[in-house]
């Protein structure tokens, strides 16, 4: 039972909230609504501050379910936004934050582009939806289709140029060729100009992968979480047969650690588990691994998998650390892509902590090297390096040079790391699970949609210890 639910907006280390409500006190809201009169009406404050300058147990954010003065407050973050529910009922927290996701998504298919600005001047048809959703703090419904027939507020259209590419799917904004900007822009119940609506279906494959190297560079741990996303466009609702690797087996069933390394090189997938959409029918799976639905309008997972066997990083991290003198010490660190040359990585960035006693860092980059930044962080003692683009099969180094306050009373491999790594990397995923066709039932022989699939692979804990 939810007693308030908001929105805020951040930008940077701060947040900024917007004038609705509150007007003499509360100048940084942006929306609120569900409002059981159960929780005080400062709650948001509270949690602005909370978030802000949040220091208990030494952590740079805040968790994503805390409690103050009996109010308990759950919050997610997506592209920028903070979507927040507060209660003083001791419910599920992980259904409060799949809620919260799900009305992300809801908001954003109705809007199409999900930014401060849209919801700014959406700000009606957003608590239009928010009502549906959610009555007197009880969720009713989070599907699109199923609100299309009590929403009756038009979106008002943002300009998706303006804004700042956020999130996975932005980065087939950015100049290539075979794919559309318009999946991420384009509202469900929005027309193309002149009344006519594009007929077409767009099929996300991200995967998450979570890697832990040793200090010798073998792996410890690995894992993937993917999931294959649907957005459709299509009218009338038709039939859609997706096709995914003949070879694909689920389960541990279905060979043998020994087996799978065995069958690496020749294209076998094999996942642990996963789980499917309520609308989509597995008569034929089991025969040709052929998925059957007839899709909801707005996004949807189609099928959630994970898989532990081994697989193929991305990235090798090599990291060296040694004392250089009195109160020096060196730091290199090498990474290198294993990924093809015709693939690129985006928003790479390595972090690396620092000994306590760290006053002062140089860097040394490649000579010639462009679109790479370094940094000291002081406040936390910590090395960061930004690569904008990665180029599969290469390596680049970065030597670091440390001055300290005092002389390290441990070995200072102890005081030192674990390196962490994040990165997305379009058009290409390590588990080769793929989608081998698309085929949508015709209303005629001209009837033709256009038909998009994509592939993205993000770090979820990418972790190289020293």
């Amino acid at each position: 039972m939810i007693s308030q639910f908001f929105v805020l907006s951040q930008r940077g280390d701060n947040i900024v909230f917007r004038d609705y409500l509150y007007k003499a006190r509360l100048k940084r809201l942006v929306i609120v609504t569900t409002d059981r009169g159960e929780v005080a009406k400062g709650s948001a404050e509270i949690f602005f501050r909370k978030v802000k300058f949040w220091k208990e147990d030494g952590q740079e954010e805040a968790p994503p379910v805390f409690n103050v003065d009996g109010v308990n407050y759950f919050h997610v973050k997506v592209v920028g936004l903070l979507f927040v529910a507060t209660t003083r009922v001791n419910v599920s927290p992980s259904l409060v934050l799949e809620l919260l996701q799900r009305i992300a998504r809801v908001i954003k298919d109705y809007l199409g582009v999900l930014s401060e600005d849209s919801l700014r001047k959406n700000f009606v048809l957003v608590y239009e939806l928010l009502d549906e959703v959610i009555d007197f703090g009880y969720m009713q419904t989070t599907s699109t289709e199923v609100l299309k027939s009590y929403i009756f507020n038009e979106p008002i259209v943002v300009d998706a140029a303006r804004l700042q590419p956020l999130g996975p799917a932005a980065i087939f904004m950015q100049g290539t060729k075979r794919m559309p900007g318009t999946a991420i822009t384009k509202s469900v119940v929005a027309n193309e100009p002149g009344g006519r609506k594009r007929e077409e279906i767009f099929v996300d494959i991200i995967e998450k992968i979570s890697v832990t190297f040793s200090s010798s560079g073998y792996i410890l741990t690995s894992e993937i979480d993917g999931t294959i996303q649907m957005k459709s466009y299509l009218t009338g609702n038709p039939e859609i047969r997706l096709a995914l690797n003949e070879d694909l087996s689920i389960g541990r069933g279905g060979g043998s650690a020994n087996d799978y390394r065995s069958s690496y090189g020749s294209g076998a997938v094999i996942l642990d588990d996963c789980n499917f959409h309520e609308s989509v029918r597995l008569d034929s799976f089991d025969m040709d691994r052929t998925l059957a639905l007839v899709p909801p309008d707005g996004e949807f997972p189609v099928m959630n998998y994970r898989m532990t066997q081994e697989f193929k990083p991305p990235f090798h991290i090599n990291c060296l650390i040694e004392e250089a003198g009195h109160l020096k010490a060196e730091v290199i660190l090498k990474v290198r892509a294993e990924f093809p040359s015709n693939i690129t990585a985006n928003t790479v960035v390595l972090e690396m902590p620092l000994p306590k006693y760290t006053t002062r860092a140089s860097f040394e980059l490649e000579p010639g090297v462009t679109g790479q930044r370094t940094d000291f962080k002081g406040a936390n003692k910590k090395l960061e390096w930004d690569l904008e683009k990665f180029v599969g099969g290469v390596e680049h180094t970065l030597r670091a040079k440390l001055t300290f306050s005092q002389e390290l009373h441990a070995n200072i491999i102890k005081e030192a790391g674990p390196v962490s790594m994040t990165f997305t990397i379009p058009m290409y995923n390590v588990s080769r699970l793929q989608v081998k066709y698309l085929q949508i039932a015709k209303k005629s022989s001209s009837y033709n949609p256009y038909r998009w699939v994509r592939y993205v692979t993000q770090a979820n804990s990418y972790v190289a210890r020293i």
